[in-house]
């Protein structure tokens, strides 16, 4: 599993996003400030179980990416305000440890 998280992106990285997504998840992101992105990049059933702990964990909007290996790896984006997706992102760490 790879992570990132990227604080306040420019317009031309929620550009970049908005290519790789549905279109009803475009309009959520016009509707919403985003103000951190996370990025998981994992296998199809992780990528279901951390947007679910990312869910619970904190008020954010979890989305996969289009454009990756999707038989084996994929990508989720994780959004929203920056506490938020940061607390989400612990959350997937912590998840992913043996100890869960």
């Amino acid at each position: 599993m790879n992570t990132r998280i990227i604080n306040a992106p420019q317009e031309n990285i929620l550009d970049m996003l908005t290519r790789r997504i549905a279109p009803h998840t475009r309009k959520w992101i016009e509707a919403n400030p985003i103000s951190a992105i996370g990025f998981v990049q994992t296998s199809v059933p992780d990528l279901f179980f951390f947007a679910d702990v990312a869910g619970k964990a904190a008020n954010v909007y979890t989305v996969e990416l289009f454009g990756s290996c999707p038989q084996t790896t994929t990508t989720l984006a994780v959004m929203g305000e920056t506490s938020a997706v940061r607390a989400a992102m612990a959350a997937i760490e912590a998840a992913q440890s043996p100890a869960f």
